[in-house]
């Protein structure tokens, strides 16, 4: 089976379906997404369809949570290589369903833990907490649904296709597939 960086196609598919949206988190908070609910809330195509009123609170409640947590990474001002340790940290992770060689990535992992907390030592030698603090991040984006977010930022770009779906196709393909749902408007 291909391997890219060290790694089986099925083991990337495996892990970046299971964080996806962690990192979409983490992405929002580093690029300082502007988060304001109404323009989400037309944007995800609520006043087209309705939703019954708790469902609709439901979504509102995950979009605070959404706001909160970008917020709080904000509010860090983590810089681009501790998003970078971050994002590595998030994405090794051995709790996907699936994985040819655990081991490999928890080491990826491991290493990436080690590169941040040498990092803020090194940077921020007057913040001993930093890299704790940071870490304690972590575990409060996967409260974050998966399913809220493909109806915030994805469902009128893909339609109702599962991202899963989307990042298993462009792994498996390279750059050499035309998705049948990424049918751009003439």
């Amino acid at each position: 089976q291909r391997r890219v960086h060290g790694l089986q196609i099925s083991d990337q598919v495996a892990l970046l379906r299971l964080v996806w949206s962690e990192l979409f988190v983490l992405n929002a908070a580093q690029c300082g997404m502007p988060l304001h609910i109404a323009p989400m809330l037309a944007a995800a195509g609520l006043h087209h369809s309705p939703m019954a009123a708790d469902r609709v609170v439901a979504f509102m409640d995950q979009i605070r949570i959404f706001q909160e947590q970008v917020e709080k990474l904000k509010a860090l001002h983590v810089d681009a290589a501790e998003y970078s340790c971050i994002k590595a940290i998030v994405l090794f992770t051995s709790d996907a369903c699936g994985i040819c060689d655990p081991s490999h990535i928890e080491q990826l992992q491991e290493k990436s833990q080690c590169a941040l907390e040498e990092y803020c030592r090194t940077t921020q030698p007057h913040q001993p907490t930093r890299f704790g603090k940071l870490l304690l991040r972590l575990p409060s984006l996967r409260t974050i649904s998966s399913s809220v977010i493909e109806q915030l930022f994805f469902v009128r770009l893909v339609g109702k296709t599962p991202i899963e779906t989307l990042i298993r196709d462009m792994l498996l393909s390279g750059n050499t597939f035309s998705w049948p749902y990424m049918q751009l408007p003439q």
